[in-house]
């Protein structure tokens, strides 16, 4: 997929194809975020669960449509759910997202996304420019859950964990990039303020696992996702705000106001560029 093959009608097409499919949608995420995790999930169109304990997750997965494993907290018993989840997921052969949230920042983290990936085909891996540089073995800094630094080759860098674990790769940032082994596409959507709600890295996360649970083309899904999330970011700052909690409120709001009709007449034109 290039460039040239995306359009509004296209991405109005997925929106429609996931709020008419209704995925059920298994987080195994953090307790910070875990209320804007679901409820993104739901104004998206998709059924949230949040199945989350040793035994529960895998009999979840077994049911679900798609599964996001996100690692913000990382405790034994959620980690242990984590791999139950991952695996089942995997023999049925839905969709599985990774956000790494935090990897790293501290080795804990970084053993647990290891072991995640040794034993869990992934089919999205979606975090922010250092949370894919480090786990493309690329120098990074994150301090806690934050990216921070320069990362001037993030294309490269998120095509080459493409490349070595075979999934399709979101980086997040001021721009997103969203590659395969085939190629990257830059895309520029969203506002300025997402950057100052906690949690909205765990609100695109789901929502590109919500969109694989409704799409056969991972890449597709992840670009439409991640195209519609910003394009709410921006519609969520159009409604007026007066600082970080009425905006995030405002969000929560555009994206379920985000529908086929409100997106079919847009112009993508200067959204994406096909990077190498």
């Amino acid at each position: 997929m290039s460039v040239t093959d995306i359009d509004a009608g296209d991405l109005a097409e997925s929106v429609r194809t996931v709020r008419e499919t209704e995925p059920l949608v298994q987080s195994l995420t953090n307790t910070v975020t875990i209320n804007d995790v679901a409820n993104v999930t739901l104004h998206w169109g998709g059924l949230p669960v949040m199945a989350d304990s040793f035994g529960d997750a895998g009999e979840m997965a077994d049911l679900a449509r798609a599964v996001l494993i996100n690692t913000g907290q990382v405790p034994d018993g959620r980690v242990e759910a984590m791999h139950e989840a991952g695996k089942k997921a995997n023999e049925r052969g839905i969709p599985v997202v990774l956000d790494p949230v935090g990897v790293g920042s501290t080795p804990s983290r970084e053993a647990v996304a290891e072991s995640l990936l040794s034993v869990i085909d992934f089919t999205v891996i979606k975090g922010n420019y250092g949370e894919i540089s480090a786990l493309a073995g690329v120098e990074a800094e994150v301090k806690g859950v934050e990216s921070v630094g320069d990362y001037e080759t993030i294309e490269r860098t998120a095509r080459s964990l493409a490349e070595s674990t075979g999934a399709t790769v979101v980086a997040s940032g001021v721009d997103d990039v969203v590659a395969d082994a085939d190629g990257a596409v830059r895309l520029t959507a969203g506002h300025e303020m997402l950057g100052e709600v906690v949690g909205t890295g765990c609100m695109l996360g789901v929502t590109v696992a919500t969109f694989c649970g409704a799409l056969e083309d991972a890449r597709e899904a992840a670009v439409h996702g991640t195209l519609a999330f910003g394009l709410a970011g921006e519609r969520a700052a159009d409604m007026g705000y007066a600082g970080p909690g009425s905006y995030r409120t405002n969000f929560r709001d555009a994206v379920a106001g985000v529908t086929g009709d409100t997106v079919a007449s847009l112009s993508l034109e200067d959204r994406l560029e096909q990077v190498r």
